[in-house]
């Protein structure tokens, strides 16, 4: 990519591409200054350092994820919801390797657009919950359970944390119903 059509956004999303190639944790300035062809201090323009670059990698990914999920849940209730939701979230990590750790960062309270997209993203967690008649504090400890469970499922399943010998996608589908047996249960 030539100097010249450097903006923020453009650097932003080609550390997304580098972050899905060479690892979130990996992901650095040099790297990307190198990827994108300037001078490390050119990135300066563009992005303030690279906790700047991981908060607007965040806030891109987050918004990515939240459109996924808003749309798997559409149209859907119940535990169809609930695992069309599941697999939109291991099918985003699973094609973005390194983008999907930035999906968990908590979203900065300065900064509007991570607000938003954070809110996206739970809202279709809280759309889903509202059908099993949680809300409310409810709906909060339940969110936070439905993210434990999918989020410590796809990190150990990312990290080749599944030795045993049975299907992933089957145990995968037990931890849904699973889920989806707990919201039904929850007030009793």
């Amino acid at each position: 990519m030539p100097r010249a059509g450097l903006n923020p956004q453009a650097v932003v999303r080609e550390a997304a591409v580098l972050a899905d190639e060479v690892g979130h944790d990996r992901l650095t300035l040099a790297a990307l200054a190198g990827r994108l062809g300037v001078a490390l201090p050119s990135l300066y323009k563009h992005v303030k350092g690279v906790e700047a670059l991981h908060q607007k990698l965040s806030v891109l990914a987050t918004a990515e994820i939240a459109t996924e999920l808003t749309a798997a849940a559409a149209g859907r209730a119940g535990v169809d919801a609930l695992r069309a939701v599941a697999v939109a979230f291991r099918d985003y990590a699973r094609r973005h390797p390194g983008r999907y750790p930035a999906t968990q960062r908590a979203p900065d309270p300065d900064d509007p657009e991570h607000l938003a997209a954070a809110e996206r993203a739970v809202g279709a967690v809280y759309a889903i919950l509202h059908g099993y008649d949680l809300d409310g504090d409810a709906a909060v400890d339940a969110t936070r359970m439905f993210r434990a469970a999918v989020h410590g499922f796809l990190t150990l399943e990312a990290a080749g944390g599944f030795g045993l010998p049975r299907d992933v996608d089957r145990s995968f589908d037990q931890m849904v119903a699973a889920l989806d047996t707990a919201y039904r249960n929850w007030r009793s």
